[in-house]
């Protein structure tokens, strides 16, 4: 089954997929174009998430056939481990301001079904992630080893080295503006950390996978990307306009 779909960020129906009934696993997992924006150095970069239909089945899909971004790839960066359900802003590419190739395809095939969503610099995808027009809401700030982030992630954020089965403390602080937003009800936390597996070739525990500072263990030897996602009051993927949220990659190289 070929399936080609592209959210439009620009009104709260973008959170919407195809509809197909959600199941325990044997699902597939489809990839969800979520805009471009501007950079300051001219650059441009695209956006993307996912959509793991099944309800209890994380996927693990290795860079390849099953799993690439053409042309360019089949490696741009994107996940291997999918997490359940919907995931927004999971990693970016950055093209030349010109974008020579006018549009990138990130392919996806699991369980037997084929997912491919085509990624252009339409007007309609267009987004905003570092501040909310309306209500001039900013992203988290991340800190971590000195160094600011903020939006969506640009390439790691560090590099660290651990051992298997011996717990790596990762230290980094989560601030944000704590602007209210309407569109939210009263009582919607401000803040929300969270951590996971965002590549490697084993589990990864989190002794506190909801907190700005905790330890990582691997079980297995090689190379991971873990991510942190810092949620402000706009909640996941900005409530479908892409602000106001923050997230940042680190790899580990575990020995």
């Amino acid at each position: 089954m070929l399936i080609a779909i592209a959210l439009a960020s620009v009104s709260a129906s973008a959170q919407q997929l195809p509809l197909e009934p959600l199941r325990e696993s044997g699902q597939n997992v489809t990839p969800a174009y979520e805009g471009w924006y501007r950079n300051a150095d001219g650059t441009i970069t695209l956006l993307a998430g996912y959509f793991n239909r099944n309800l209890n089945q994380e996927i693990d899909i290795p860079v390849g056939p099953d799993n690439h971004v053409a042309p360019g790839g089949p490696d741009r960066g994107q996940p291997t481990h999918f997490l359940t359900r919907r995931q927004w802003g999971m990693f970016t590419i950055v093209v030349p301001g010109d974008f020579p190739e006018k549009q990138l395809t990130w392919t996806l095939v699991v369980n037997g079904k084929t997912a491919i969503i085509p990624m252009t610099l339409h007007k309609d995808y267009e987004i905003s992630p570092f501040k909310d027009p309306a209500l001039g809401n900013t992203p988290p700030v991340v800190q971590m080893k000195g160094t600011r982030f903020q939006g969506p992630p640009r390439g790691l954020a560090a590099t660290l080295t651990a051992s298997a089965g011996t717990p790596l403390e990762i230290q980094t602080s989560v601030t944000d503006d704590m602007v209210v937003d309407p569109r939210r009800p009263p009582d919607a936390q401000k803040l929300v950390v969270s951590w996971s597996r965002f590549r490697g070739p084993g589990q990864v525990r989190f002794a506190a996978p909801r907190s700005a500072t905790t330890t990582a263990t691997f079980d297995t030897r090689g190379d991971y990307v873990i991510r942190l996602q810092a949620n402000d009051v706009s909640g996941e993927g900005g409530g479908g306009f892409q602000c106001c949220w923050t997230s940042i990659l680190i790899k580990v190289v575990v020995n």
